[in-house]
């Protein structure tokens, strides 16, 4: 096979030449495939639904490793409340497997729906739940192909060591081969909508999760040239309900109604923010299923079909709760300085997470997510850091993975266990056989004691 060029399919700002691509569709050709970079002396990245940004999946000059024909179910265990899948899975396929069941899945990314359950397992991703952990809190065990080749089950109590590494271990421990996966009753949930602020929000979602409401976020207004930016927002959340059925003919957007938000986004920013908020105030009070309402519509290439050139990139932040206010503000004055071209915004909830061994839910945090308009001549890397700056000084953090801008000072402020992470990296798999782009960043920040 000869070398490709490769890229991540949201922001587009990943382009990388690998060596060559290997499809892999069993057991078997991970073991073979594994076998054949060895041989070579080539390092191996694993890939999915290739939506992630921060170099994970790729490895310049190695062997990636193309998970997506890896998609069956493999055995779904009702009185267990358990289904184990092929890692390459994706989201819809998993619905579509459970609809007829009456258990599902508790969680999983919005925003998208192409994403591989193994991403999930390797960035331990979370969802809109009000009290919900990371994606670990769902998984009961993994099936892992190490760097020898060998076949190892791990969980909780069998491997423990391993599992809590490759949760959350962005790909560097082992090809996941299979997941297990904890399942939840599947349920019936109101929408309730209302207009609020980011200071009244940290009390807005206490007063949610009191009521029993189980999932909810908060999408905030992108312009920065009005008082309302990352100020006011929409807060949708969603309670269990019995006994009503789900009407037809719901309001829904369809296809050329996110289109056309995602371009005013781009050049109107109050009017694509009045637009959605008009439309989720006129479906309070609609019912959705559990796992439905999660699955969201992604437009691949919008930017081409919008004539915006450039991509978008994600961060996420995390404070404490009682922080988010201040957050918020100090973060709308940086982006405003910066001008931060912001096109999308949300705030979540998470609760801590004491299973993985790189946890970045370290305490129960408020998530706070940002997409920005970036371009190859720009990638944001001021714009990231100053937002990881204004977190770590309300005591607080971000996620690792949506892009390699920050310093080493800060990622050791916000991982203290991102070095023991890489010594453990080291002692699993000696040889380097598993290695990313982003790997390589983290090892090049450490080792440059003038990265500060």
């Amino acid at each position: 096979m000869d070398a490709q060029l490769v890229n991540d399919v949201h922001s587009r700002l990943n382009p990388t030449t690998v060596d060559a691509v290997a499809r892999v569709v069993s057991l078997e050709s991970i073991q073979a495939a594994l076998a054949r970079a060895r041989k070579a002396g080539k390092p191996v990245s694993i890939c999915g639904g290739r939506h992630a940004m921060g170099g994970q999946q790729f490895c310049t000059g190695g062997l990636l490793l193309d998970t997506t024909r890896l998609a069956r179910v493999l055995t779904l265990d009702l009185d267990r409340g358990t289904i184990e899948v092929e890692a390459g899975i994706q989201w819809p396929a998993l619905a579509r497997a459970l609809a007829r069941c009456p258990l599902t899945f508790a969680q999983k990314q919005t925003g998208a729906n192409s994403l591989s359950l193994g991403g999930a397992v390797s960035a331990n991703v979370h969802g809109r739940g009000l009290t919900m952990r990371p994606f670990v809190d769902d998984i009961d065990s993994l099936v892992v192909v190490g760097a020898d080749g060998r076949v190892v089950r791990c969980s909780r109590e069998r491997n423990a060591d391993l599992f809590a590494l490759v949760v959350g271990g962005y790909g560097l421990f082992g090809v996941v081969y299979s997941v297990t996966l904890r399942l939840v009753r599947r349920r019936i949930l109101e929408r309730v909508v209302q207009l609020t602020t980011s200071g009244e929000l940290a009390d807005a979602f206490r007063q949610r999760i009191e009521e029993g409401f189980v999932y909810g976020d908060f999408q905030f207004a992108i312009d920065p040239d009005v008082e309302a930016f990352l100020r006011d927002g929409v807060f949708s959340c969603y309670r269990p309900v019995t006994d009503r059925p789900i009407p037809v003919g719901q309001r829904t957007l369809s296809a050329n109604d996110w289109q056309h938000l995602l371009a005013l986004a781009h050049t109107d920013k109050s009017r694509a923010f009045d637009l959605y908020a008009q439309h989720y105030l006129a479906t309070s009070g609609q019912l959705y299923l559990s796992d439905r309402h999660q699955l969201a519509l992604y437009l691949d290439g919008y930017h081409d079909r919008i004539g915006v050139a450039g991509g978008e990139m994600i961060t996420e932040l995390y404070v404490p709760r009682d922080r988010l206010a201040a957050f918020m503000a100090g973060a709308a004055d940086a982006l405003r300085r910066g001008r931060a071209n912001v096109v999308y915004g949300t705030v979540r909830l998470i609760e801590r997470d004491t299973d993985t061994f790189l946890a970045w839910a370290r305490r129960t945090w408020a998530c706070i997510v940002l997409n920005l308009h970036v371009h190859a001549g720009d990638d944001g890397a001021r714009h990231f850091r100053a937002l990881i700056d204004l977190a770590l000084a309300e005591s607080g953090s971000y996620y690792l993975t949506y892009h390699r801008h920050a310093t080493r000072a800060q990622a050791e402020a916000a991982h203290p266990r991102l070095r023991e992470f890489l010594a453990c990296k080291r002692d699993v798999d000696p040889g380097g056989v598993f290695q990313s782009d982003w790997y390589r960043r983290q090892v090049a920040l450490f080792a440059d004691r003038r990265a500060a």
